[in-house]
């Protein structure tokens, strides 16, 4: 079973099941995240939706470049967990089932191609007190935890 975080599903809405693919990027004790603008200001690991038929490990590093402008390297799972939210860019509401990976930032390519977001570096301890889900931060500790 995938574990849980935040909300709980509510009662009577149904929701739409909506794969990710997620990446923790660290380099030097600091990490990279997205700053997401709208519609709600947050921080993220880079990461989003898997396209219909798409391999999951070419939606996580095109989601990085279009949130980032990074091309990543060595993508290696750390775990999957899933939370119930409402995606207002989209309209719906998602069980989004989100696999995270620990990955080499390699090289910048030029800015974020996804409008809205833009690509922020801070340190680890910054940036677990920053993330915007549960999720994230958990992957993240216990990827800085393994790595250190």
């Amino acid at each position: 079973m995938i574990r849980r975080v935040g909300e709980p599903p509510k009662a009577g809405q149904r929701y739409t099941r909506r794969p990710g693919v997620y990446a923790v990027l660290a380099l030097a004790g600091d990490v990279l995240l997205t700053h997401q603008s709208a519609p709600v200001p947050e921080f993220q690991l880079p990461g989003g939706g898997i396209d219909p038929g798409e391999h999951p490990l070419r939606a996580l590093h095109r989601e990085v470049m279009e949130e980032t402008g990074w091309t990543i390297a060595g993508a290696r799972r750390l775990g999957a967990f899933r939370r119930f939210t409402y995606m207002p860019e989209y309209d719906l509401w998602a069980e989004k089932l989100c696999t995270v990976y620990l990955a080499r930032p390699v090289r910048p390519l030029g800015p974020p191609t996804e409008p809205g977001h833009s690509a922020v570096w801070m340190s680890a301890a910054d940036a677990a007190a920053h993330l915007g889900n549960e999720g994230d931060r958990h992957f993240l500790m216990e990827a800085m935890a393994r790595h250190r």
